[in-house]
């Protein structure tokens, strides 16, 4: 079963300790319509169905990166569209909506969206790769 937005919402408030739902909304969408644009074909697919259509739609329809950006960089990516970030609230935000998308994901559909992002977003979502 699909998870419903407002748990979606509600667990990155958990994660991200933050003071609102207002605040965990937007590292949500932030961090999901960076995500969309790093994912392709298939595995976007069906990453997103197994998300609240909200997040869905925020990762299915996302700005194309020009390039693949590693973790570091993708943190500051993150920063930059987060009023008020820095690198380190930025990672804060990432690790919180991330870990609850790995949540939302099995096991074998996450191996597949790390192989399409570049070596270190598995500490991102929480799942530090054993074998690589």
């Amino acid at each position: 079963m699909v998870m419903k937005w407002d748990v979606f919402l509600e667990q990155v408030q958990e994660r991200g300790e933050y003071p609102t739902r207002q605040e965990a909304d937007r590292a949500a969408r932030v961090v999901l319509a960076l995500l969309g644009a790093h994912l392709v074909g298939s595995v976007r697919a069906e990453l997103a169905a197994r998300l609240p259509e909200t997040c869905a739609l925020v990762l299915l329809n996302p700005l194309p990166a020009a390039e693949p950006l590693g973790p570091d960089r993708f943190v500051r990516a993150t920063a930059a569209w987060i009023e008020g970030a820095t690198e380190q609230t930025a990672k804060w935000d990432v690790s919180a909506v991330l870990s609850v998308v790995a949540d939302a994901a099995d096991e074998e559909l996450m191996g597949r969206v790390l192989l399409q992002l570049p070596p270190g977003y598995d500490l991102l979502f929480g799942h530090p790769q054993t074998n690589g």
